[in-house]
């Protein structure tokens, strides 16, 4: 009998005991016998597609009768290896999990346990040394239609259960891998859960919650410096081994041509795995607000309000995260109003008294930075946050002024008031020549018209809490410009020594202090190098001032790392060996796992019974 004939006769199989109904009428007058020999015959890691089919058919026929008080043989049934079997097997164990969900709500939860156990690759393992070792089978060329298995179910059980939602999301939390686990572990993971949100779309802003969580933990546990250094490490590697190798093994490079080149690899393992979660993300973005190749103006508004309700309540409060921040920033590339969505919610942030001071510094840091650094923000747009800026600015010095006591530097106290400040120099330093380059003359009646004299001048003294990378470039440009004068306060400023002020994250801090504000950038520039290609072309670099002389704070330190992107190296928390973007070749349709792909919007289910609408 061939395997075809094997599969549609399940009835021609070996087993041992009563039919399941006989099972349980036996359990019931304690006679446990036949019911373990059913629980041990279910378990056995070699049964056959036709006796699963054969027990699910027996299962279905006295569903009632399957109480809480038989839960450890459903959960035996919940087990069974269904993903990756025939197309009949998968489809009874879909009419089994329908029909058991309908008629035992009570074992809901089990059977979002058992799908979600799912979207990851399967647990193998292996003996290395004589040591047991389990892993993941990264290599599945299965794991698609698996995946494709495992979310034909879900959708089936939400159908049965409207209320599955306020179910899924612990499960969802609790079975996420642990960061440390392989990078395609926890794409596949990820991928699933953003794939879910396309059908339940009620889960998608505590799905978005979930994940940028983990990617957070990811984010502050490798910093620039750290990326630069395993990046430098890799360089000097892979030299080594070209000169070692160099003329001996000609024909190999054939072969290695078809392999991913170190280009688009992040050395740093941690760095590698966020970059394999952030390419997904943005993968998922794209997708969610595109529709055949058309803006879909609704979802993507849809998208950005998720995605900044988990910006205010995890990515803003974590101080110096580097890259997480920039699935916002990709969004906001793809229609002005939502960078001008984004750059107003950051605005009332910055000037709400209600709001903590460490959150309006925080909100200043990525409004500089923001203007600072997104291509896609035109002119007219910068001028008008820096209208706003400076006019908030100069109403708080004047409600120094008028307040009868004499102000002085002290940053508990003025901490958003020269954060705020240092958003305006930071944007001026990057955007003042585009003010000035389609009309120099009324480019420097603006800059003359934002008054900064008498902020650089006042009591508060601003350019003594600023990053001295910001102050004295700041200066270098105004002076250009003859719009301010600013080194004779910076002079003052390092010749006096900085009263002990407290610093806004707590303590006492001194002059010898660069940073008292606890401030950072947060688009400096992005070091994944896969998720890069995507970012790259909406980056404003750095681009070197050489026509003008900039104020002796520079450090020889400095002065010698003259292929950085940033003139701020080493001056932000995270900024040690901040370097430029790495060149690369971008490719607009940059795909999610590669034999996964990004998760499609329109999700087809192979039950055509199921009527669900995705396009909301």
């Amino acid at each position: 009998m061939d395997a075809v004939d094997f599969v549609n006769n399940p009835l021609k199989t070996v087993r041992f005991g009563g039919s399941v109904a006989e099972t349980l009428t036996k359990y019931k007058r304690g006679d446990i016998s036949d019911y373990e020999l059913l629980k041990h015959q279910l378990a056995d890691p070699e049964i056959k597609d036709a006796q699963i089919i054969s027990w699910l058919q027996e299962f279905r026929s006295c569903m009632t009768q399957l109480t809480k008080d038989h839960e450890q043989l459903i959960y035996t049934v919940l087990r069974l290896p269904w993903v990756g079997r025939s197309q009949a097997v998968v489809e009874e164990y879909m009419t089994f999990l329908s029909n058991l969900v309908s008629a035992q709500t009570v074992y809901l939860c089990a059977c979002l346990k058992m799908v979600v156990s799912h979207f990851t690759p399967k647990q193998v393992s292996i003996c290395e040394g004589g040591v047991e070792i389990s892993d993941t089978d990264d290599e599945d060329e299965n794991l698609p239609r698996n995946f494709d298995q495992c979310h034909q179910a879900l959708q089936l059980i939400t159908r049965y259960v409207p209320a599955t939602s306020r179910f899924l999301m612990p499960i969802v939390q609790d079975k996420f891998p642990f960061i440390t686990k392989s990078s395609r572990t926890l794409e596949c993971y990820v991928h699933n859960l953003l794939r879910m949100t396309v059908y339940i779309p009620s889960v998608r802003r505590d799905v978005l919650e979930v994940i940028i969580e983990k990617m957070l933990k990811l984010d502050v546990s490798a910093s620039r410096s750290d990326i630069d250094e395993a990046e430098e490490n890799a360089v000097q590697r892979l030299r080594a081994e070209e000169q070692s190798e160099e003329g001996l093994f000609d024909m190999d490079e054939d072969v290695a041509a078809g392999q991913p080149s170190s280009s688009t690899v992040t050395a740093h393992p941690v760095a590698q795995r966020l970059d394999t979660l952030m390419a997904v993300m943005m993968a998922y973005i794209k997708d969610v607000c595109h529709h055949n190749g058309a803006l879909h103006v609704d979802r993507t508004k849809d998208l950005y309000r998720d995605l900044l309700s988990v910006f205010d309540k995890l990515i803003l409060p974590t101080h110096a995260s580097c890259h997480v921040q920039y699935t916002l920033f990709y969004l906001c590339s793809f229609r002005m109003a939502l960078a001008e969505a984004f750059l107003d919610h950051l605005w009332k942030i910055l000037q709400s008294p209600s709001q903590p001071a460490v959150l309006r510094q925080a909100a200043a840091g990525y409004l500089g930075s923001f203007l600072a650094r997104a291509k896609f923000i035109p002119v007219l747009t910068v001028r008008a946050c820096l209208d706003l800026l400076l006019s908030w600015i100069h109403r708080y010095i004047d409600s120094q002024d008028s307040g009868g006591k004499q102000a002085f530097c002290d940053i508990s106290l003025h901490g958003p008031f020269y954060s705020a400040c240092q958003a305006a120099f930071y944007t001026l330093i990057f955007r003042h020549r585009a003010m000035l380059e389609s009309n120099m003359k009324k480019g420097l009646e603006y800059l003359q018209s934002l008054n900064l004299e008498r902020v650089v001048m006042c009591q508060l003294n601003p350019l003594k809490v600023c990053l001295p990378s910001v102050t004295s470039m700041f200066a270098a440009i105004t002076r250009k410009y003859q719009v301010v004068f600013c080194y004779t306060i910076i002079e003052r400023n390092n010749r006096q020594m900085l009263s002990v002020v407290r610093s806004s994250a707590g303590g006492d801090c001194v002059s010898t202090n660069t940073n008292p504000l606890d401030s950072f950038f947060p688009f400096d520039p992005y070091l994944l190098k896969r998720s890069g290609q995507l970012v790259e072309p909406l980056y404003q670099v750095w681009e070197e001032l050489a026509d003008m002389e900039v104020a002796p704070a520079k450090t020889d330190t400095q002065r010698s790392r003259e292929d950085e992107d940033d003139f701020l190296c080493g001056e932000t928390p995270q900024g040690d060996g901040i370097v430029g973007m790495t060149p690369s070749s971008y490719d607009s349709n940059l795909r999610s796992p590669s034999s996964v792909g990004s998760p499609p919007f329109i999700f087809q289910k192979a039950l055509t019974s199921a009527n669900m609408d995705v396009t909301h």
